[in-house]
């Protein structure tokens, strides 16, 4: 039986009307934020509240096949766990992903008619934390089955993974891939909607994202702070030996990163990453709100994309042992300690980049100081494996039909941790990583939002690839 496309247009918009934007609002409501960010996610409620909410919702769909059920491991954040019934003989199995933990809200950064946890709805958007990054898959995973289902068309088996971990680095999630890998089985196919866009014109597949290494490094010079008059010029300031370490691990004038932390990159990402340029423009840099006169690192649109994409690149994110400007008095502090977030090629393994990153940062400290980098985080990223014929069809036939536009592919600067996961433990299945996140979408930023009419056609265009994979041999 074949797909009718106007059908499963009409459903999409149907069901993001009716059911996913007012249950997506109520889950915008909740400040569910991840295990890193709330010690006390285990008691407060909140992630329990979020859980419900998506689990009540599959529920109420009354989805023919579907078996859904919370699953709790103790000590860790829960997951809902779906399984859906084949409809067709020979059956492969597909593997559905999302998340439901949240970034922190930045309440006092949001414009004045926003809130993080208010859900507002303006110029086609909804806005609030957790749109976007990822309250929505939950609902469009299980939409884009109903679509099938709805036509009378045959289908593989479905598994649905909502975690509640991810932007913690899925810390809590491996625990739950073991224990359930027998009811998993192994995918033919990996979706997952955690990803970004360059626009709002058409299908951005993900072929790599970075890996991540974050920690604290802290510089200490002093058992006690002293007079600034009676120390400087004795005592070597905490911050400008920060500065050297940091030097060790990046050129300060040029930000590379030293060379131990690059990759060769493989050329059909190169390709890929011209094309993606092309389309882009310069969107690639205009879509920051810039301050004043500064500028992008470069003006060539090829290399930020590179950088963005494939170079490892450094931010410091945070900062202990500076005094407030107004409180500062004139003395020589005893340390200063900054937090550290690395991002690395997609290729390059967590662990090695850590002992490299730390090696560098600690040995031969300046002046004999005490030097210690401590990674709190780790993660490696993500290369795609070759995308078979079948897959390459459908993705260029699906951006086409719902969106007039072929589609384009491109490597995320962020971390999906769990992508790297499911291919180092299913290196034979296919992955089809995409998403809402596109520009000024700001995720973990103030005045997140979803773009509703882009999410509707992204819904259409899974409705398009899981039929397309029940076809392909």
């Amino acid at each position: 039986m074949s797909l009718d496309i106007e059908k499963v247009k009409e459903f999409s918009n149907k069901v993001w009307d009716e059911e996913i934007i007012p249950n997506l609002s109520k889950y915008v409501e909740i400040p569910n934020q991840s295990p890193v960010y709330d010690k006390d996610w285990a008691t407060n409620g909140y992630t329990e509240q979020a859980i419900n909410l998506i689990h009540d919702w599959i529920k109420r769909q009354n989805v023919a096949g579907l078996k859904s059920e919370i699953k709790t491991i103790p000590g860790l954040t829960p997951i809902i766990f779906i399984t859906i019934d084949a409809t067709k003989p020979d059956a492969k199995t597909v593997l559905l992903y999302g998340h439901m933990d949240k970034q922190p809200p930045l309440t006092d950064q949001w414009d004045a008619d926003l809130h993080p946890y208010k859900p507002v709805i303006k110029d086609g958007k909804l806005y609030g934390r957790g749109s976007s990054d990822d309250g929505y898959a939950s609902f469009a995973s299980i939409a884009a089955i109903q679509a099938l289902k709805a036509q009378n068309i045959p289908h593989d088996r479905y598994v649905i993974i909502i975690e509640g971990s991810e932007e913690s680095g899925s810390i809590h999630l491996p625990a739950y891939i073991e224990q359930l890998s027998d009811e998993i089985q192994t995918p033919s196919v990996v979706v997952c909607l955690d990803s970004g866009c360059g626009n709002y014109e058409q299908l951005w597949i993900t072929t790599s994202l970075r890996g991540l290494v974050a920690g604290d490094l802290k510089i200490r010079v002093l058992q006690e702070a002293v007079h600034s008059g009676s120390a400087s010029g004795i005592v070597p300031d905490s911050f400008r030996i920060l500065r050297q370490v940091i030097d060790k691990l990046e050129n300060g004038l040029t930000g590379e990163v030293n060379k131990r932390l690059h990759v060769e990159i493989p050329q059909e990402r190169l390709d890929q990453i011209k094309v993606c340029a092309e389309v882009l423009g310069d969107t690639i840099f205009t879509e920051f709100l810039w301050d004043g006169e500064t500028q992008p690192v470069t003006k060539d649109l090829n290399e930020l994309m590179i950088n963005k994409t494939w170079r490892p690149q450094l931010t410091v994110t945070g900062a202990d042992g500076l005094p407030p400007t107004s409180n500062a008095g004139n003395v020589l502090r005893v340390e200063t300690k900054v937090k550290l977030s690395i991002r690395l090629p997609p290729t390059l393994d967590a662990n090695t980049a850590t002992a490299i990153i730390t090696e560098l940062l600690e040995t031969n400290p300046p002046y004999g100081a005490t030097v210690s980098f401590t990674a709190d985080k780790n993660a490696s990223g993500f290369n795609a494996p070759a995308t078979a014929p079948w897959l390459s069809k459908a993705l260029r036939e699906s951006s086409t039909t719902f969106y007039g536009k072929p589609e384009v592919h491109l490597g995320e600067g962020g971390s999906i941790p769990f992508m790297g996961m499911l291919l180092k433990r299913y290196p034979n299945s296919q992955f089809v990583i995409t998403g809402v996140l596109g520009p000024a979408s700001n995720a973990h930023g103030p005045n997140e939002f979803l773009h509703i009419d882009f999410g509707k056609k992204l819904t259409s265009c899974i409705v398009y690839l899981l039929n397309a994979h029940a076809n392909s041999q």
